[in-house]
């Protein structure tokens, strides 16, 4: 069934279509500005902004179940989200994200199945969607002329990555570039006394020439922010990446609390651990769909200067219930 069509020839195009099989353009863009994905135990948003002309993003979402355990254990399940950015000075940013994500995604639960690892899953899908997002820069000259008149830049197809699964208390993220995870637990809105795990944390760190200068210490936080080189980022997926080293670190939560995952168009305007964790709804345990779009309303009333992504994982205690599925949309 044809439901929308290409903008570059007018051709009907079928929904699910990321090309148009009558001039070759790339049109699953135009169903990006504003998606919400809700799998019942996470959830997740993403936002063109107030500035960009399309959404260079990408998010997924999975809930696995029937994970391999111990044996005489039983079966494990896992939620798992991957949000990707676009590198908007790239070719086809939009394509490189959402390459990346999807065959992420189903790289991780491939994984996940054949061997429980997390760990070793996140590298292995990592490495999967760089390859992926290095592949894209073989077909360009078959849409060099629709790049062109879309005005986009030179360079191959390139994006961040960041990725994070929670199987039981456990959770497992990988990185590439400067979209970040967040820890943050519930005692954060409650009057108990934090103990180990229960302080909000940043598990990531970006790979990026601000983070570089002031790891050096060449330059003050202040002086290094300041710099028009501060957002350039030095790890990638793409072709022109080089060798691809993933960040992947994996920390036990001992409470409840919630993973948030997102591009830099939200960290931007949240760029510490507290400020994120202060804006974070207090019911995000319960409601990780209504948190995840509060967080990206926070960055659009903020300016929304980039496209936005939030995804928002609960971790929940032994026998407390899973957060009930939200009304949302893909």
């Amino acid at each position: 069934m044809f439901h929308r069509f290409c903008r570059r020839c007018a051709e009907p195009v079928c929904g699910r279509d990321r090309y148009c099989e009558n001039c070759g353009g790339w049109v699953a863009d135009g169903l990006r500005d504003h998606i919400e994905v809700d799998v019942g135990v996470a959830a997740g948003v993403s936002d063109r902004g107030r500035r960009h002309h399309r959404n260079e993003d990408a998010l997924a979402l999975r809930d696995v179940d029937g994970l391999r355990a111990a044996p005489g254990s039983a079966a494990r399940g896992a939620v798992l989200a991957i949000v990707c950015d676009g590198v908007s000075s790239s070719a086809r940013p939009d394509e490189a994200s959402e390459t990346a994500a999807e065959v992420a995604a189903e790289a991780l639960v491939t994984a996940l199945r054949a061997e429980g690892c997390p760990a070793a899953a996140t590298r292995a899908a990592i490495h999967a969607a760089g390859s992926a997002v290095a592949e894209l820069a073989d077909c360009g000259a078959a849409h060099s002329s629709w790049a062109g008149s879309a005005g986009v830049s030179r360079g191959a197809p390139a994006c961040t990555f960041v990725s994070a699964i929670v199987s039981d208390n456990a959770v497992t993220v990988g990185w590439v570039g400067d979209s970040r995870a967040y820890w943050i637990p519930q005692t954060h809105h409650s009057s108990a006394p934090a103990h180990g795990g229960s302080v909000p944390t940043r598990l990531t760190s970006d790979d990026s020439w601000l983070a570089q200068v002031i790891a050096a210490g060449t330059l003050s936080p202040a002086q290094a922010a300041a710099d028009r080189r501060a957002h350039a980022i030095t790890a990638w997926l793409g072709d022109d990446a080089g060798q691809v080293n993933p960040h992947v670190v994996t920390i036990e939560t001992d409470g409840p609390g919630v993973v948030v995952v997102c591009t830099d168009g939200l960290w931007n305007y949240l760029d510490t651990v507290d400020e994120l964790a202060a804006a974070l709804p207090a019911q995000a345990l319960q409601a990780p769909l209504d948190a995840a779009r509060q967080l990206v309303e926070i960055a659009l009333n903020s300016g929304g200067h980039d496209n936005v992504t939030v995804a928002v994982l609960p971790v929940v205690s032994p026998g407390q219930p899973a957060p009930a599925r939200q009304e949302g949309r893909r």
